[in-house]
């Protein structure tokens, strides 16, 4: 095979790395290797390791600048070609194995910024940080603090990446995150009949006052601070930006009864339950929550244009995302099924079956499950007629009874999506795990840490890379990026880099 290059070059170029790799051997024949231990031995390989991956990389930098040919038609738009050609000009690349460099030709005329065409070829940045390095920053800030993405980074790999830069890398990591999910639209719908489940919910993050959004922000402004003291019962302290998290997925039906979910029926009767599917899960604490539910039913159309398979949209019944999500199902879909999570219609019993027993009793157990299984059983309405009257034969005080006339309202102002038993024959889901999962997993986790107060367009940052992760996106969003970020850096082009 002809490569286009001697011997020669091949040994000037890659002799470092061979000179540290002969080295590593005989440092792991030595008598001192022979007496450590093996914890000691993948100490020793990792250290000179990601200095002899260093060495490869500049070895294969230094062969494509020796391998560039002189080129004659480099020019720029509506111009002339470039006819002065100057040789190894250099930048400097810091990868994950370690800083290289990068020498190519570039090629320039009187009055004209120069051009380096290997840096096209080679899809480098604006910046010295290479694509391989931003990418395991990105995914350090979406799992930990920024101090210890910045140190973790300089403990495991050859990158040193300050701070502020971290913060600017994620923030760029990530733009093009609604362009990804917009251009899969072309991937034609899911091959499936069986249900397509939507879900979506908020959860606060803490910012930076001047992110806060401006009625939260007026009322940050006005408050009057007392230090040391404790917050009044529903006090706010006006410090957080409500995120919206959605959910998309595909779950088999599995019918059931009420006596099931009561865990009632005979062991046998019993089976595993079917597990989401396709799960694409995301938030956004920048984008208005009409923007996110609008997206996620832009994702439902994707799957289903046709609107064949069965569209079930499980709430915990917050007002606002109600109407939001009545309003997009009138304007594409009518008969799409909302489902009130059980587990918060549950919340509610409880609260009231404290008004009648000790808290944590088995008679307060015993009670929340009669009234559980009839809610289940499709007789909202007339539960909410029984606890009314059981707090009247129970003569509660107008305090205790507050909890049994608030479940009761509940019941009945949401009895329309409390039809569990038509639920439960059909196989459709009832409870909201998979969002409030999503809750957890893509805000609290990593947006709640102690002291964190966050910048909007870093907190929208990772809170796309998080989105990524858990959707099992990562490795193709970044193929999309890389592609986008040549697009970006050389648009005149492609195949002629501009001043770097």
């Amino acid at each position: 095979m002809n490569l286009g290059f001697g011997v020669a070059t091949l040994c000037e170029v890659f002799n470092p790395a061979c000179e540290l790799f002969e080295s590593l051997i005989a440092e792991l024949c030595s008598e001192k290797a022979a007496q450590m231990e093996h914890g000691q031995i993948e100490t020793l390989i990792s250290q000179i390791g990601t200095e002899l991956l260093r060495r490869l990389m500049q070895g294969c930098l230094d062969l494509r600048a020796i391998r560039e040919p002189r080129r004659h038609d480099v020019g720029v738009p509506d111009g002339p070609p470039l006819t002065h050609c100057r040789t190894n000009c250099r930048r400097d690349l810091a990868t994950v194995f370690g800083e290289v460099t990068a020498k190519r030709k570039g090629y320039s005329s009187p009055g004209v910024a120069s051009r380096f065409p290997l840096d096209a070829e080679l899809n480098l940045g604006r910046d010295k940080y290479s694509h391989g390095l931003r990418r395991r920053v990105a995914e350090e800030v979406a799992l930990h603090s920024f101090d210890e993405a910045v140190s973790n980074t300089r403990k495991y790999t050859g990158g040193n990446v300050p701070k502020r830069q971290t913060q600017e890398m994620v923030v760029s990591a990530a733009q093009d995150f609604e362009a990804f999910y917009t251009q899969r639209e072309t991937d034609g719908p899911e091959q499936t009949s069986d249900l397509l489940v939507m879900s979506t919910d908020q959860k606060g993050i803490v910012m930076r006052k001047e992110d806060l959004r401006p009625a939260t922000r007026k009322a940050a402004e006005h408050a009057v601070q007392r230090p040391g003291a404790r917050l009044n019962p529903g006090e706010k302290r006006n410090r957080k930006r409500m995120a919206t998290v959605a959910t998309v997925y595909t779950l088999e039906a599995q019918k059931r009864s009420p006596e099931m979910i009561m865990g009632l029926c005979p062991e046998q009767e019993r089976s595993a339950r079917p597990q989401a599917r396709n799960k694409r899960v995301w938030a956004s604490v920048e984008q208005e929550p009409q923007e996110v539910i609008q997206a996620m039913f832009d994702e439902a159309l994707r799957r289903d244009p046709d609107k064949k398979r069965p569209w079930v949209v499980l709430l915990d019944g917050a007002e606002k995302q109600l109407d939001l999500v009545l309003t997009l199902i009138h304007r594409h879909r009518p008969d799409v099924t909302i489902v009130l999570d059980f587990i918060h219609v549950l919340e509610y019993v409880w609260r009231a079956a404290y008004s009648f027993y000790a808290v944590g009793s088995k008679e307060a157990e015993d009670w929340v499950a009669g009234w559980a299984l009839k809610i289940l059983q499709g007789q909202a309405c007339t539960a909410a007629i029984g606890l009314r009257q059981s707090a009247t034969l129970h003569q509660l005080s107008s305090d205790k009874r507050k909890a049994v006339d608030k479940c009761a309202d509940y019941l009945e102002k949401y009895q329309a999506l409390l039809d569990y038993d038509e639920y439960l024959s059909k196989g459709l889901p009832i409870a909201t795990g998979v969002i409030e999962g999503a809750c957890r997993h893509l805000i609290k986790d990593r947006m709640d840490l102690t002291g964190a107060r966050w910048r909007l367009k870093t907190a929208e940052a990772v809170l796309r890379i998080r989105s990524l992760r858990s959707s099992g996106d990562i490795e193709s969003y970044w193929d999309f990026h890389q592609a986008r970020e040549r697009k970006r850096n050389y648009p005149c082009n492609q195949d002629f880099a501009c001043a770097a």
